[in-house]
């Protein structure tokens, strides 16, 4: 009778060591609010603004541009600054892999410049697997989620 409730208390205790683990790592929330994303653009002089949506740790959104022009922009979820995709990258691959390592992401891989941002795929500081969008200008990082 012992051996049996000695089991069935280690069984016990071994279930609860299981659901005692860390949690899922959360995705990256948006410090901006849809009304707030329309609002951005609208000042910025963007017109018919939609298909809003906060994806890949940044917001989305198509809109026309001042000229006229249809365009996809992504914008910073933090900052509220925005990217439309015809923008030019002030960084080439070099650089973003340097600010990327600078800022203890490692085995950076997978980068390219896509719709105004830069993109890649790495270790983030804390060895988690994610996707990050990155400032063309500054080589910030404006978005992360887990890959």
């Amino acid at each position: 009778m012992k051996r049996k409730t000695l089991f069935l208390l280690s069984l016990a205790l071994a279930s609860g060591v299981a659901f005692a683990q860390q949690p899922a790592t959360q995705p990256v929330q948006a410090a901006m609010t849809d009304a707030q994303v329309h609002a951005k653009l609208e000042a910025a002089g963007y017109t018919n603004v939609n298909d809003v949506k906060f994806e890949d740790g940044v917001w989305k959104a198509d809109a026309k541009s001042a000229d006229g022009n249809r365009v996809d922009v992504r914008i910073d979820a933090k900052s509220g600054a925005i990217y439309p995709d015809e923008q030019v990258a002030n960084l080439n691959e070099a650089s973003v892999k340097a600010q990327l390592a600078a800022a203890g992401y490692t085995n950076v891989h997978d980068v390219d410049f896509e719709d105004g941002i830069w993109n890649a795929e790495a270790d983030d500081p804390n060895g988690k697997d994610v996707e990050v969008k990155i400032d063309p200008k500054t080589g910030q990082v404006i978005g992360k989620e887990k890959d």
